[in-house]
């Protein structure tokens, strides 16, 4: 059963002393091959073990693996973080399109972090509530980077959000998911 609304105690910030962040990003990295899988096999004490740290470090960190599975997502996204420059040599849409696509590929091949995000509510002061937020926040800020428009940013996520569960529920071939969110990129560049 997923532990989206669980009344535990909120994550602990990121740790700042470099060893504390060593282990953090160990534990981010083997998170990330247990996002490949679905929530219900992600455990903490696997992470733990092959993440090499003691479990009580991964708790105080990650209270549940719903938390730990949206903190790799946030982790993801904050590596997509552009300056807000495409990249030399491409239209603004082949930027816009590569950091969609980009997005649209981490949620797929992550079903753990997908669950999280599908099934994930909004309730008032509970503990993953923030960190969806956070979430929501760096996407639309490293779309908007390339788009140079919020609500542009928004329609295109939501957009992916539905080419993700399009593919998940077979509606959509992934290459048809693909081919849509570019003439996405490409309509939505033209308003």
């Amino acid at each position: 059963m997923l532990e989206l609304h669980s009344d535990l105690p909120p994550m602990a910030a990121a740790p700042t002393m470099p060893r504390q962040q060593l282990r953090y990003a160990r534990i981010l990295e083997v998170a990330g091959t247990f996002a490949r899988k679905g929530l219900d096999s992600v455990t903490l004490s696997e992470v733990a073990a092959k993440a090499d740290v003691p479990l009580g470090t991964l708790y105080r960190y990650f209270p549940s693996s719903t938390h730990l599975m949206l903190a790799l997502f946030r982790h993801q996204l904050g590596e997509l973080q552009v300056d807000g420059q495409p990249e030399a040599g491409l239209l603004p849409v082949h930027a816009l399109s590569g950091v969609l696509m980009e997005i649209f590929h981490m949620r797929l091949m992550q079903p753990a972090v997908e669950q999280c995000l599908h099934h994930g509510v909004y309730i008032k002061d509970r503990d993953t509530t923030g960190l969806l937020r956070e979430i929501d926040s760096i996407a639309e800020r490293v779309v908007t980077a390339v788009s140079g428009d919020a609500a542009r940013s928004r329609v295109l996520l939501l957009t992916v959000t539905g080419l993700v569960q399009s593919v998940r529920c077979r509606r959509l071939s992934l290459f048809e998911a693909e081919a849509d969110l570019k003439k996405a990129c490409s309509l939505l560049s033209a308003c």
